[in-house]
């Protein structure tokens, strides 16, 4: 082997053991800080979202998508749109096609997929009882491999009623549900409704580092499943906002609406070494 190439490789596991080694304690874990930008979407142009990138999901899918939410999912400028250099995406109280609420889910299936990498977003999060945000992933392969054998990460989900509180998870077969591997994010002194966070995963081969802004706050590794793990493949990206459903229980007559998510950007980067 020639000494550049057997250099490469001893600098490529370098690499790779501080990304799994890194976070052993809470004190030591930190941002990896991938640099290779992939894609991006940063919102600047006014109107419908860019279709490149996003995709919709439309209606109210099984069984209110599997969680007994109340809203039914639309395109219409109403319910999303970029405006002022965000993204918005507004969840309404209104009659709609048998649904009393109405809001977005935006998605990356059949457009852009990615194993391993950072995966994040600047977010402004809405309040309120009843009101669901997230921002997460699901393996791209879901379609022949139902949920949850395909594997889902929950970048960000948050309950509106607890505005101090974000929960990261993982979901795969026998940890799905209400048996995910979860972690809270508690934030002091402060809300996520009053201004933007970054939000976001770092994922390599042994783990999935979650944090908000500059703090890693949980990292989940093969050893912390209860199942099988299934984070070895491309997943896409989801952005939606639901309303109800068991996760955060029924808006109640405190809840205010319109709600909004406001996206700042979407950004990737992938770990050269990694891919």
């Amino acid at each position: 082997m020639k000494l550049e190439n057997r250099l490469h490789k001893v600098v490529a596991t370098i690499v790779l053991a501080v990304f799994m080694f890194a976070c052993e304690t809470e004190d030591e874990q930190r941002v990896v800080n991938f640099t290779q930008l992939v894609v991006a979407d940063e919102f600047n142009i006014d109107g419908a979202p860019n279709s490149n990138i996003w995709g919709f999901d439309i209606g109210t899918g099984e069984n209110g998508w599997g969680n007994n939410e109340l809203q039914y999912y639309t395109d219409r400028t109403s319910n999303v749109k970029v405006e002022n250099g965000v993204l918005v995406i507004t969840a309404q109280r209104e009659n709609f096609e048998g649904s009393a609420f109405t809001s977005a889910r935006l998605l990356t299936k059949d457009k852009f997929e990615q194993r391993y990498g950072r995966f994040e977003a600047r977010i402004r999060l809405p309040f309120g009882q009843g009101i669901w945000p997230a921002f997460w992933m699901l393996g791209a392969d879901i379609d022949e491999n139902p949920w949850p054998a395909a594997g889902e990460i929950d970048i960000m989900e948050y309950r509106g009623q607890n505005p101090t509180v974000l929960i990261g998870s993982v979901h795969g077969p026998g940890y799905s549900g209400g048996n995910a591997i979860s972690k809270e994010y508690i934030l002091e002194n402060d809300r996520f409704d009053t201004g933007f966070h970054v939000f976001g995963v770092e994922w390599g081969p042994e783990a999935v580092n979650f944090y908000v802004d500059d703090v890693l706050y949980n990292q989940i590794t093969r050893e912390d499943v209860t199942g099988e793990w299934v984070f070895d493949k491309p997943f896409f990206m989801l952005m939606n906002l639901a309303v109800g459903g068991s996760f955060v229980g029924s808006p109640n007559e405190e809840t205010i609406f319109p709600q909004s998510m406001l996206v700042d950007y979407v950004r990737v980067y992938e770990n050269t070494n990694e891919n």
